[in-house]
């Protein structure tokens, strides 16, 4: 429970942008999504405003338990997101050629491998404030490894690549707050990368088997030539393309609320979920992107505060976690639609349509708020 003198540690700044953010969600949805339903035109405006009062609803609860509570259950939690994730494997829909959701009626599902950033977040952060001090060798890194490791390949099997890499993020995050060997820490994944850009190169130049889909490694060799010869919807960067249009036309203000072209007129597939920034930088031009990209910064820079003034190591590392995952997601995100990033998916952090991806984003939220109401303890 919360006790009223709890309230003063609360930090009302990082509240303020969170909601700051869910209100532009709402604004850019309103228009990104109007044209993708003639008959109710307010269809995905409606479940994304839905998605947010209940996602605020589990915030609330989640406040109201002592994050120590949930490092009690970490174990209880990794094992259940095992059994989520092997669940999507054995019984989840199939869906663009990728099986990540898990029906629950006949018109709704959930996607596990959003939630289990989350959880994730919870059960490493219990595993690396057991091992301080203990993070100096590669072989103290394995047990690390190995413990993210097996979520992190049931996500890659499922495929979903870039909820594979938020997972890496995640996990370089709280190793470092956690006391790890950073030269050593860093080395390990230049050399991991060193090894993908070679196998990649490998299987595009030669034919060498590669864990990667088709249409993956056509994300990748996409971003290191995205100009394709014609603009038709056939070509691998197609989506791409339309995404630059989409932000360049946009200009300094703007082409204004529901003036823009590659959105209104559907030219760019899925603009109201991975690439809604594209959107943002067509009707509010470059002041509207910058404006989002400073409520991110603030939110981010105030969840460090947080961490860093958090009561524990455990609490300074959930809050770690969510601010890789956070930063990580905005970086790729921002990235993909600019045409610096490949594609991977990601979605834009409390602004992309989805019921799954946003409660988990609050639920984050929430984390940082259990944190920050904690970080002194009560002496009765």
């Amino acid at each position: 429970m919360i006790d009223k003198r709890m309230m003063r540690n609360l930090d009302y700044l990082f509240i303020l942008v969170a909601m700051m953010i869910l209100g532009v969600s709402l604004l850019v949805m309103s228009t990104a999504s109007i044209t993708l339903n003639n008959i109710h035109p307010y269809y995905y405006l409606k479940l994304q405003l839905v998605w947010i009062a209940s996602g605020i609803g589990l915030v609330l609860l989640l406040s109201l338990l002592d994050y120590q509570v949930l490092r009690k259950l970490a174990w209880w939690l990794y094992g259940i997101n095992v059994a989520l994730l092997l669940a999507v494997l054995l019984f989840g829909e199939q869906a663009k050629g990728a099986s990540r959701w898990i029906a629950i009626t006949s018109s709704v599902s959930i996607q596990p491998s959003e939630f289990a950033k989350v959880l994730i977040i919870i059960c490493f952060a219990d595993f690396i404030a057991q091992r301080k001090g203990k993070l100096n060798t590669f072989k103290d890194f394995l047990p690390a490894f190995l413990y993210i490791g097996l979520p992190m390949v049931l996500i890659m099997l499922q495929p979903d690549l870039g909820t594979g890499l938020v997972f890496v993020a995640i996990m370089i995050g709280i190793m470092l707050v956690g006391g790890a060997n950073p030269i050593k820490l860093f080395t390990i994944f230049v050399l991991i990368f060193a090894l993908a850009a070679g196998a990649v190169f490998a299987h595009t130049q030669f034919g060498l088997p590669i864990p990667l889909k088709d249409y993956q490694v056509q994300r990748i060799t996409t971003f290191l030539s995205p100009a394709p010869k014609t603009m038709n919807v056939s070509g691998d960067s197609y989506q791409v393309m339309q995404s630059m249009v989409a932000i360049g036309s946009g200009g300094m203000w703007g082409k204004g609320y529901r003036d823009g072209t590659q959105g209104q007129l559907n030219f760019l597939p899925e603009h109201h979920t991975d690439f809604i920034f594209s959107i943002v930088g067509e009707e509010f031009g470059f002041i509207g992107s910058v404006t989002l990209l400073f409520l991110y910064l603030i939110l981010l820079l105030r969840a460090i505060g947080v961490a860093m003034n958090a009561h524990d190591q455990f609490g300074a590392l959930i809050v770690t976690g969510v601010v890789a995952m956070l930063s990580f997601h905005v970086l790729v995100n921002v990235g993909m639609t600019s045409g610096i990033m490949p594609v991977t998916g990601i979605p834009l952090p409390l602004v992309s349509y989805g019921g799954s991806a946003m409660w988990s984003n609050l639920l984050a939220i929430g984390l940082v708020i259990n944190v920050s109401l904690r970080r002194e303890r009560l002496m009765f």
